[in-house]
Parts: structure tokens; sequence; C-alpha cells
């Protein structure tokens, strides 16, 4: 198929094949260093165009010198070849959708003047983007309807104070904090309607709930969408599925709810023939982001019994979408430090791994027996890849200059017994340059959740530590997923303790096989990460450096000051009914055991994981007359976004490990 290329992006396309064309004469590759962390680009969000021609996809990328990231959208033929750029420079694109007859390509942007975020095309056979809503306070999210004729817009109902000055946070929720969003008030995500062409939308839901993953049945006349509409929403993690008529009738028209469960029910998808809908669901609500979310199917008429298709496999699912034909459901299933493309049949029969392996697939998009996958691996960043017929190839390579130019160390996937004989996994990552027989400094580096999990995927820190001479241990210790829930079910009530000596086995591991030199160990990570390392640097001497970032330590403390206030509640209680609960696994209590060198971080405004863990540990240590240092972010979240601040951090790592560690 032959396509006019973008006026707006004809320059962006002219410069790419200028800089392609220059060959780069290198006859070694280097150790990466911090700069080269702002040449990695990301990529994303892959779509597969309606006649399955064409997949479009995401390019996020760095500019340090300006201090700002880009997202582009971009597009190549399915079947293989150039990449085309969709968006110019200057501004970023996100959320590509195609229209049901694949003329337009849509995404969203704020650009040009407009208000907030709003949904701009492009007529893929040529011609400048267009402006397609014009919502006041902007959109949060779209979905084009089976007929194209209209766009399901999710849009938060808009600030009536309009007035510039400062003004109070007037609060009367349960839960009345989120990171990255403030302080909470009343105003909710509401799902609507709107015809291209019309200077209105449509009001579809309303009250005092938050409504999110909103999707057109087949035929256009209805939407499912989640939503907590108990008398209490902050009170519990009650998400249903419900479903809202779509014509512009009655306030709420033939609103059902499809689904009872006490737990969080999320991600419904429509089965083809729109009498069925699929969803990932949570059967256990009172064990927390410690259970298994299981794959289910539901009628859509609202009275059925759901069924569970997944209660076997104890893994996480997430994505769940029917076949086009409907007999098979795909999604993504974690498992063990992978994360593939799976499938079962619609009676729950067939379990089928599709793109399987030392890999992490992170997102696909289907068009018949085609498939598009964001897939990556422990040496490459994710790209786009198709998988057809049981064969999956490359389609992008975005980051080709950055590996042929950056050494990638090599690393061994391991598995030994913790303290109890319980199996753990992990990754073990030699230095560049690693010669057998030689004990290297090594570096146990924690992972984040706890219920998350080190899996095939790219990561620069561990590359970068590498590049400086140290062996990097990362574990999967307990309270991890991807290895059922019992696995991460232990860690209730009870942090710091399995998942501690869990990656002390790791370190013993990596000292037993040759690998470490026991006189020259560093920990550290961020979020739990830096939690589980409060607990290392409590109860062991063996470490001469630590860094803990955006952690928590006296866990009272913490309650009504952090967002996870329900999340205390179920897994420790009242902090006044069960004080004993919070005071037993809190490292803060055990401050004076410390005698690692300890750097603590984090974001002024992280109200994930507060500041106030590490201010708290700091003072303590410092009073104590330890060696400490304490590094606060302004204006930065649980993740650091600025990339000046990005690169300071990676500097602080290895200056505190050079200092401590290897005794520099």
């Amino acid at each position: 198929m032959k396509i006019r290329i973008l006026p707006e992006s004809l320059i962006a396309l002219l410069l790419l094949t200028a800089s392609v064309s220059v060959t780069f004469a290198q006859t070694e590759k280097e150790p990466a260093s911090i700069d080269d962390f702002f040449d990695i680009q990301y990529v994303g969000s892959p779509v597969v165009s309606p006649d399955g021609d064409w997949v479009a996809y995401t390019v996020r990328s760095s500019d340090y010198d300006e201090n700002n990231t880009e997202t582009r959208i971009w597009m190549i033929p399915a079947t293989g070849g150039e990449a085309l750029p969709m968006t110019a420079k200057g501004y970023s694109a996100g959320n590509p959708q195609w229209s049901p007859d694949g003329k337009y390509l849509s995404f969203t942007a704020s650009r040009n003047g407009s208000n907030g975020t709003q949904v701009w095309v492009l007529n893929r056979m040529g011609g400048e983007a267009q402006q397609l809503t014009f919502v006041e306070q902007g959109i949060s999210g779209y979905e084009w309807s089976p007929d194209g004729s209209r766009l399901l817009l999710m849009i938060r109902d808009k600030d009536e104070d309009e007035s510039d000055e400062p003004r109070p946070y007037v609060i009367d929720r349960l839960q009345f904090k989120r990171d990255y969003v403030g302080y909470l008030d009343r105003r909710r995500t509401h799902i609507y309607t709107f015809t291209p062409g019309d200077t209105t939308v449509t009001q579809l839901t309303f009250g005092d709930f938050d409504h999110s993953g909103a999707t057109w049945s087949p035929d256009g006349q209805s939407i499912a969408f989640v939503s907590n509409r108990t008398d209490n929403p902050d009170g519990n993690t009650n998400n249903d599925i419900w479903i809202v008529s779509a014509d512009e009738g009655e306030k709420e028209g033939g609103l059902i709810q499809v689904t009872t469960n006490r737990g969080s029910d999320t991600s419904p998808a429509w089965s083809p023939d729109g009498t069925e809908i699929t969803y990932t669901t949570n059967i256990e609500p009172e064990k927390i982001w410690y259970a298994t979310t299981h794959l289910a199917t539901i009628s859509a008429a609202g009275n059925g019994t759901p069924r569970l298709l997944t209660r076997e496999l104890d893994r996480n699912i997430s994505s769940p979408r029917y076949s086009e034909d409907g007999e098979s459901i795909l999604f993504i299933y974690e498992d063990a430090g992978e994360t593939q493309l799976a499938s079962i049949q619609r009676d729950g029969s067939g379990f089928t791994r599709l793109v399987q392996g030392e890999v992490t697939v992170r997102d696909f998009s289907m068009h018949g027996n085609y498939i598009a996958t964001l897939k990556g691996t422990f040496s490459s960043p994710n790209e786009v890849y198709y998988y057809l017929n049981g064969e999956s190839t490359q389609l992008t390579n975005v980051n080709r200059e950055y590996l042929e130019r950056v050494e990638t160390a090599d690393f061994k996937e391991i598995r030994f017994n913790s303290k109890d004989g319980t199996e753990i996994h992990g990754f073990l990552v030699k230095p560049i340059g690693y010669e057998q027989g030689i004990r290297y400094p090594t570096l146990l580096r924690i992972h984040g959740g706890p219920v998350a999990q080190y899996s095939h995927s790219y990561s620069f820190e561990a590359q970068l530590f590498a590049a400086n001479g140290y062996v990097v241990i990362m574990t999967n210790p307990r309270g991890s997923s991807g290895f059922g829930q019992a696995f991460s079910e232990i860690l209730f009530a009870d942090w710091g303790n399995k998942d501690f000596e869990d990656v002390m086995a790791g370190v013993d591991y990596a000292i037993e096989q040759g690998y470490s030199d026991p006189d020259r160990l560093g920990v550290g990570g961020w979020s739990y990460g830096g939690i589980l390392t409060n607990y290392v640097i409590t109860k062991s001497d063996r470490f001469k450096g630590a860094i803990s970032g955006a952690s928590e330590t006296l866990y009272r403390s913490n309650y009504g000051h952090d967002h996870y206030q329900l999340y205390w509640e179920k897994e420790l209680g009242l902090p006044w009914e069960t004080p004993e609960n919070y005071e037993r696994i809190s490292p803060f209590n055990d401050v004076a055991n410390v005698t690692t060198p300890t750097l603590w971080m984090g974001g002024s405004d992280d109200w994930n994981v507060p500041i106030l863990g590490s201010e708290q540990m700091y003072q303590a240590m410092k009073r104590l007359g330890l060696e400490t240092q304490l590094v606060v972010y302004p204006g930065e979240h649980h993740g650091i976004r600025r990339l000046s601040f990005q690169k300071d951090r990676f500097e602080r790592y290895l200056d505190w490990y050079a200092k401590y560690v290897l005794g520099e």
C-alpha cells in the first residue's frame, strides 16, 4: 500500500533518513556510562490497523540538554520495512488508535494552545493533524465506537473555582491524598460520548464515583466500565464491572451491575458476539496485593455466574482480550521472571503460551491471527514484534545504535535455596570484563513492590553497575509475584523476615559460587527495595555501604501521611488498636544496630512512600554518630522525573558505593 507522508512530519523523516545513512566505524563497544541512559528510547502502545497492514506505536526519547522528554507516534508496515513518523517534534503524543475504517490514526496530545489533553486525528493518506475534541478541562482517555461514528471520552469534573488565588484544601474523604494527584476532592472521572463535529459531549455516568476501563460493546449500543459504587468507595477495594447504555437517553440508562465479587474486578473486554465479558479478578480482597489476579468470564446480561479460568495456574493475569473468532482469550501471563503472551479457550481448557521464553511481553494488539507485541529481554529494551503462526519477528529497532555502541553485561539466571530450603529465583549480572576466578565487589539490588519481580527486561541500572566493575545480584525474594500466591502471601504482616533471609541467601550463593568478594558488599533499592534495605542494615553488618531510596521505617507514622491508609488497616489493623503489629516490624526500632554507612534519598512531594521515613532514619543515624547522608529531590514524587535529578541520582549511587564498598 502506498501512502503520502504527512507534511508535519516530512522534515523529521528527512532528518531521520540522513542520520541513518551515516556509517559509524567502531571496533569496540563502550561500557555503559550515566550519559548513555538518556540515549535509550522507549517503545510503547503497539496497535494494529483494521486492515492489518500497519502497526502504530509510540517512541519516548530524552533531551538532557533541554531537560525534557518527548513521545511521538510512528507507524511501520506489518510485514516490516521503514518506519514513518506520524507526529512531529515539539510536543508529546500518546494513546494511538485507529478509526474502525482505518482512515484515521488518532492520538492524545496537548498542543497549539489546546486546553489540557485532547483527541487529535490524522488522515492516513495525508494532511495535518486536526483537533477532534474541545473539552474545557481536557480528557484522560477515549475509544472509537465500532462503527466510527462516536467516541467515548473519560473526563474528570472541572474545577468550578476559576480563581488564580491560592485557596485552602477542604477535605472530607476517607482517602484524601494520592501521589502525583495531591489532596483529593469530590471531582470524579465520568464517561461521556462525543460525535465528531459536535460542540458538546453527552454525559453517561454520574454520582460520587470514579469510572475507568470503559469499552464499547460490539454493537455500539452499550459501554462496559469499572467502578466502585459501594456506600464508601474509599473504604474498600470492591471495583465491579458495570454496563451503561450508550444512547443519549435518561440518566445512566440501562445501568447493569455485571459482577458482585467483593474484590476488584477490572479490565473488561467484550466477546465478539457481545454476549460475554472477560475480565481480571481478585477473589480474596482480604489478601490485598498479595492475592493472585485471575482471569474470569461472565454473561454480559448481568445475570450469570462468573467462571474462573486460571485458578489452577496461580499466576497473575492482565490485559485479557478475545480472539477474533471469540473461541479463545489472550492475556499477559506473569511467571517466574518471565512475562509471556498466553491464551486459553473460552471454556477454560487449552492453556497455551504463545510468546514464551526469556522475555517480558508488556502489551499486545491483534488483527485476525496477526499479533503485534511489545517485547523486551534482559539485554535489550522493548521493541515491537509481530507474532504469526508460531513465529515472532522483530519490527522495530529504535535502540539499534545504542546497543551497537554500549556493551551489554553478561548475566545468568540463578536459583538457590533460602535458609528454610525454599527455592529462590534471581539474576546475577557479571561485571564488564569478567574473569573467572576473580572475586568482585558486589551489589545486592532489591526490587520494589514487594509484589513485583525482576524479569527478563532491560535494566540500565544493572548495566551501569556492571560497567563500573560490580557483580549485581537481583533476587526475587518471597513477596515477589510470578511464583504463586503462597510465595507472595507469606510476607503478609511479616515484612523483613523471610524476604530478608532470601536476599541474604542470594548474597551467600554469589560468594559460594566464587563471584563475589565477601569483604566488598553493598546493598540498596527504591520503594520496597529501600524498605527491605532498611531491614538488611538493621539485621546485618556484612555490607560496607547502603542506599535506601523512598523507604518507610516507622510504620505508624505513615498512617494518614502516605496514600495507603486502607492497606495499612487490612494488613496491620488500626494503629491505635494494634500498635504492636506496626512496631514489631518497624526497622526504625532497630536503628541502633546499624553499622553500614547509608545514603537516604527520596522526592519531597512523594505521597506514595514519603520522604518522612528517610528523614527519620537519617536523623537517628546522625544522632548516633554514624556515616550517613540525606538527599531530597525538590518537587519530585515517587518516581524521579527531572532528567538532571535522574543523572544526579546515578552519580550519587556510584560515588557512595565507590567510597564505602570499593574504599576509594
